[in-house]
């Protein structure tokens, strides 16, 4: 017996989707640091030059455990996240990241980000992580809920990462969880 498909997917990105990629990063990336970053900072993040740069990701992606994945309705690119390997040393080597996720503002409340989290710590799982971290504004409640929701804490790590040429800077906040399976947190 065969059913309607699924309209809602999650997979690795290919490289006819950047550009739908890269023009979603740049409407959530602006919007979500909208008051947080000054006005030449987000007019910065354009769309063209996103989808450049996860063209050549894939097309050369570097040793380990880096991916693009997006969520699709349809044939359609509605969000995307990245993972890689954690950069964090307090974590050790078998700790992986999720670097970025964004679902286009239009597309939100249909459950694409919580697909591409699901499938993020799902991903990294699989490869080995025993914990997947997430660095986000410490002043982004949503970005925090929606974390919290699907099962991140706050570690007590934080940075403050430079955001203008002028010295100015942003907080952030480390969440971490463990993976299914995964021996579990620090």
């Amino acid at each position: 017996m065969s059913g309607p498909l699924s309209v809602f997917a999650v997979r690795d990105a290919r490289p006819g989707e950047v550009e739908a990629v890269g023009a979603i990063q740049a409407r959530v990336w602006r919007e979500a640091y909208a008051g947080r970053l000054t006005a030449d900072v987000l007019e910065a993040f354009d769309g063209a030059v996103f989808a450049d740069i996860w063209r050549r990701s894939l097309q050369d992606p570097p040793a380990g455990v880096y991916r693009l994945l997006v969520a699709l309705e349809g044939t359609q690119v509605r969000g995307y996240a990245a993972v890689a390997p954690s950069q964090d040393p307090d974590l050790g080597h078998t700790a992986g990241e999720v670097s970025t996720l964004g679902v286009d503002p239009q597309a939100r409340g249909r459950g694409h980000g919580s697909r591409l989290l699901n499938a993020c710590v799902d991903l990294l799982g699989e490869a080995g992580a025993e914990l997947v971290a997430a660095w986000l504004p410490g002043s982004d409640e949503a970005a925090r809920a929606f974390f919290h929701a699907g099962g991140f804490a706050p570690d007590g790590a934080f940075r403050d990462r430079v955001v203008a040429a002028d010295g100015a800077t942003l907080r952030e906040v480390r969440l971490v969880a463990a993976p299914p399976g995964a021996s579990g947190l620090p």
